[in-house]
């Protein structure tokens, strides 16, 4: 991304991230990135990850993701970009894509912020029948993480991976509340980067299953930064939010089932 700006950028979001394949000790993960679209003072960058074993030589695609990043303003106002050069017929077809998914991304957070209003209006209260189901309360996890200089980049902006990976822990532990096995992360939804967060910042995460659907489970985390006056005062800073979806398996590689739970 700054390659393609010139200057400093951030990430301001990531489409919804979908893993095909897990990573383990021991094997080769490759990581390849481009800018495919620029757009007036955005751009989308597209990140492929694939693993190798190292045995067989076989590679395989963990996943393909696609980001937001924005150029750092210089002084008051922001920076506009210059179009992408396109080389090949891959590139091209990515230039076309790029804006179908900004449309896609854009549409996706109107029609949510409509349905939590009309869900807030209507002022439902919800009830499980089952005798069985687990109350979600019981999922909570909280996390105080501080940011130190390794979790943080060039800028003295914690990487968005690095909170990634927290928010990953617990809603790990979350779901884990729920089965009888190590969970496994099949996506993230919805990632989407509010405002930053610095060195010497206190990151508190908090996590709890929304749902659970037979054999998948949805876990909605929040992350809440606190620098030390505000952490004095109680004032966070939301910076993230996420759904992460994970799956069970037993010890025959056989998806685990997973309780109701009651709001």
């Amino acid at each position: 991304a700054e390659k393609h700006a010139g200057v400093s950028c951030v990430t301001a979001s990531m489409d919804d991230i979908q893993f095909e394949e897990a990573a383990r000790v021991g094997q080769i993960i490759a990581i390849r990135t481009k800018v495919n679209r620029a757009f007036k003072t955005s751009m989308e960058v597209g990140i492929k990850v694939t693993v190798q074993d190292v045995l067989t030589n076989a590679e395989k695609i963990v996943s393909v993701a696609y980001a937001t990043y924005v150029a750092k303003p210089v002084g008051a106002a922001k920076v506009e970009l210059k179009p992408v050069q396109l080389l090949s017929a891959e590139d091209h077809l990515e230039h076309s894509l790029a804006i179908e998914r900004r449309r896609i991304r854009l549409g996706y957070v109107q029609v949510f912020q409509k349905l939590m209003q009309e869900s807030n209006k209507e002022g439902d209260s919800y009830a499980c029948e089952e005798k069985d189901a687990v109350s979600t309360e019981h999922t909570h996890v909280e996390s105080t993480e501080l940011v130190l200089p390794p979790h943080a980049n060039h800028h003295g902006n914690t990487f968005g991976g690095q909170i990634m990976a927290w928010m990953q822990t617990v809603a790990s532990i979350s779901a884990s509340r729920l089965c009888r096995s190590h969970p496994i992360l099949k996506s993230v939804n919805m990632f989407k980067f509010w405002g930053p967060s610095f060195v010497g910042d206190r990151l508190v995460l908090n996590a709890i299953v929304n749902n659970t659907f037979h054999s998948s489970v949805e876990v909605g985390v929040r992350v809440e930064a606190y620098n030390c006056e505000e952490w004095i005062k109680d004032q966070p800073r939301h910076i993230n939010s996420a759904f992460l979806v994970f799956t069970a398996v037993n010890d025959q590689g056989e998806l685990l089932p997973f309780p109701r739970v009651k709001p």
